[in-house]
């Protein structure tokens, strides 16, 4: 609040006769300015909602059984989507098999929505129940382009996809398409 101080006092006497008022200064009390800033801060500390930290939910699979045999994918029904170093994504259908000897036809694509998501919305691949992505990320690959092809399988509501190792192969493969 502010406070006017009262104090006697006196100039000397002008022409009409009446006294000289002492000039003083006011003063303000900030004590309460003071208790209702720290009152706003607590209120809005106490009611302010942060934002909450948002997770991918990544279901695991279960340990396999060493007794049974693997289940049996037609190689028609598999897309491999290598994740490659500098932003690249290279995809090729089939399976990765060793032992063979057919050329195998690497496409490079891109994360944008005419690139992977446009190929994997196909009606061939999207009302196939079987259909299947194998992602595979080079040592070279950033972890946002992961979490990328995450959210992309997620958008394209595909069924059926997994995190799994890239073969030496497949690295040759598109070493040789980023060249």
């Amino acid at each position: 609040m502010a406070e006017v101080p009262q104090g006697g006092g006196g100039g000397g006497k002008h022409k009409g006769g009446k006294p000289k008022g002492k000039k003083s200064s006011t003063h303000i009390d900030m004590t309460p300015m003071v208790d209702l800033a720290f009152l706003l801060l607590t209120f809005f500390m106490l009611t302010t909602s942060f934002s909450k930290p948002k997770t991918m939910e990544i279901m695991m699979p279960d340990k396999p059984d060493p007794t049974k045999p693997p289940p049996v994918i037609n190689e028609h029904n598999v897309m491999n989507l290598i994740i490659g170093p500098n932003d690249r994504l290279f995809y090729y259908f089939g399976n990765d098999d060793p032992k063979s000897t057919e050329p195998i036809h690497v496409e490079s694509t891109n994360y944008a929505a005419d690139g992977i998501q446009k190929t994997l919305l196909l009606p061939e691949y999207k009302n196939n129940k079987q259909f299947m992505v194998l992602i595979k990320a080079t040592p070279d690959s950033k972890y946002k382009n992961v979490v990328n092809i995450f959210d992309i399988m997620r958008i394209t509501d595909s069924r059926s996809y997994a995190l799994v190792d890239i073969s030496p192969k497949e690295i040759e493969l598109i070493s040789a398409q980023a060249h």
